[in-house]
């Protein structure tokens, strides 16, 4: 079943995983709405894509009431609805201090942006997601099960999105399934806006972590992102994927 004629909502599509995501859905013929707040970002990503279909960049600040507000009316104000919400958006914290050190206010920033942004921008896009049947995926990160020493902001928010996924799921079905993906380790060097674009510089060590043989590639949650959008994934909610080559299963011993 086509997914074309379909209007879709990604947070944070401007850069990485949210422009694999973009891409791939502007292919598949939807709508795609870039909620972006880097503007270079956006605009770059909305002048690169809109040879593959129709595509409208619409400055956005997820962790704003108001600016979340604006682009859900946007977005309906220019293609009559909502099928599927992306909440993409995401930052770490860029301290990377231990607990002892990590400021209030990077914490807030971080849960502000990672967390309540996927609630806020789910709030306003729900009456019109229902309407058309529709589903919300959201990103986490293996960071929601797994960690790495300083990444308590970042972790937490994470594990709260995957829980934030069936409890949505619970109280939006039937009419609206929401599923959450876990990547792991996505190398997204050339996915960036121009001025932060880099050629990817991964070692044979990297890949050889992963039991799939590779680091991940946006490509690949993008790719996955199209089957869960589907109406083929019809009897999937309240699910979180890990996507992450293996990784999060294999025991290491020093």
């Amino acid at each position: 079943m086509s997914l074309r004629g379909k209007v879709a909502i990604v947070t944070g599509g401007g850069q990485g995983i949210g422009k694999a995501i973009a891409k791939h859905f502007l292919e598949k013929g939807l709508s795609v709405v870039i909620a972006e707040i880097d503007e270079q970002a956006g605009r770059e990503t909305e002048a690169e894509y809109k040879p593959l279909g129709s595509i409208r960049f619409i400055p956005t600040d997820v962790a704003n009431e108001e600016s979340v507000k604006n682009v859900i009316r946007e977005t309906v104000d220019s293609f009559a609805g909502i099928d599927v919400l992306v909440n993409n958006a995401a930052r770490s914290d860029p301290e990377n201090n231990p607990i002892t050190e990590l400021s209030l206010e990077n914490w807030h920033r971080v849960l502000s942006i990672n967390l309540t942004g996927a609630f806020l921008c789910t709030k306003y896009s729900v009456p019109y997601l229902k309407k058309n049947q529709g589903t919300i995926i959201n990103i986490a990160s293996t960071r929601a099960l797994m960690s790495e020493p300083n990444t308590e902001a970042y972790s937490a928010s994470k594990g709260g999105i995957v829980a934030l996924t069936h409890a949505l799921a619970i109280s939006l079905g039937p009419e609206i399934r929401v599923n959450c993906i876990s990547p792991g380790w996505i190398d997204v060097s050339d996915w960036k806006k121009q001025a932060n674009r880099k050629t990817p510089q991964l070692t044979e060590q990297d890949h050889q972590q992963h039991p799939a043989g590779r680091v991940g590639k946006p490509e690949d949650i993008a790719s996955f992102m199209i089957y869960l959008a589907s109406p083929e994934a019809s009897f999937i909610t309240g699910e979180n994927f890990v996507i992450d080559g293996g990784m999060t299963k294999k025991m290491i011993y020093l």
